[in-house]
């Protein structure tokens, strides 16, 4: 069977301050080629490139990565202030109608960091733009020196729901991950349930009620060393799953580790 084929949301930047592209972190390609077992594919997100239904036709299930751009605070009723950071509309434009989309008919999603806040919001939940500054919270953000393995290192434990899907899936209710956001979710919508939460409280893990699909979403960044990492094999594993029922029905269908 061909391998199923992952749409990856690409992030809008410039190379040396100049020249505009669209591009993807090699971790997460990785992951959905390593771990996932299929193709990955980056989507340009740039007004007038995408449309919604094309892309659910083609694909199989996407990937929502991290990214330094946030949701734009107009998307989730917010006032922008200068704490909420730099901005990438024309993924906002692509990514949140298209999580919805895929949410309804059950097509495959995995939301990772800014991809976790995209599908918190596209289900109605409001962010807030420094949960460092929050009373109780821990500063979440990345070390600002050290190498890519001192950034990426596993930093605080993630405690998951009792008897939910996070827990069935990884055997466990307690993990150990890492984290890189300065933004968190601040209201979930009342389809965003959260599974799993750091230490101060912050939401790290979620899906969405009623799903007839696989939409498990987190908050850290599991893309990295994927296949080393037995938290992140597991989550990749799951998606890998989910996205190669899908390539085969065209219609959802339970994850046996989480159903």
């Amino acid at each position: 069977m061909t391998r199923p084929i992952v749409g990856i949301i690409g992030n809008h930047h410039y190379i040396e301050g100049t020249y505009e592209v669209h591009a993807g972190g090699r971790m997460n390609s990785e992951a959905v080629a390593q771990v996932s077992g299929a193709i990955p594919v980056i989507l340009p997100c740039g007004e007038g490139l995408l449309e919604v239904g094309d892309l659910l036709d083609a694909f199989d299930g996407f990937v929502f990565p991290g990214g330094r751009p946030n949701v734009h605070p107009a998307e989730y009723g917010h006032d922008e202030t200068p704490a909420h950071g730099v901005f990438d509309r024309g993924r906002d434009r692509v990514a949140l109608p298209l999580i919805r989309a895929c949410v309804e008919r059950g097509q495959p999603i995995l939301g990772l960091c800014r991809g976790y806040q995209e599908v918190a919001v596209a289900m109605g939940s409001t962010l807030h733009p420094e949960i460092r500054e929050l009373a109780g919270r821990d500063n979440h953000r990345m070390p600002p020196d050290g190498t890519i393995e001192e950034k990426f290192a596993l930093r605080h434990e993630v405690t998951f729901t009792e008897g939910g899907p996070f827990h069935r899936l990884m055997g466990a209710r307690t993990v150990r991950t890492n984290t890189l956001h300065g933004q968190g979710v601040e209201v979930p919508g009342p389809r965003f349930v959260i599974d799993g939460r750091a230490p101060d409280g912050t939401p790290e893990a979620s899906y969405v009620a009623d799903a007839p699909g696989f939409t498990l979403s987190v908050q850290w960044h599991p893309e990295y060393r994927a296949a080393e990492d037995p938290v992140s094999r597991k989550l990749f594993g799951a998606f890998g799953d989910a996205v190669r029922a899908w390539a085969r029905t065209r219609s959802p269908a339970p994850v046996r580790a989480i159903a």
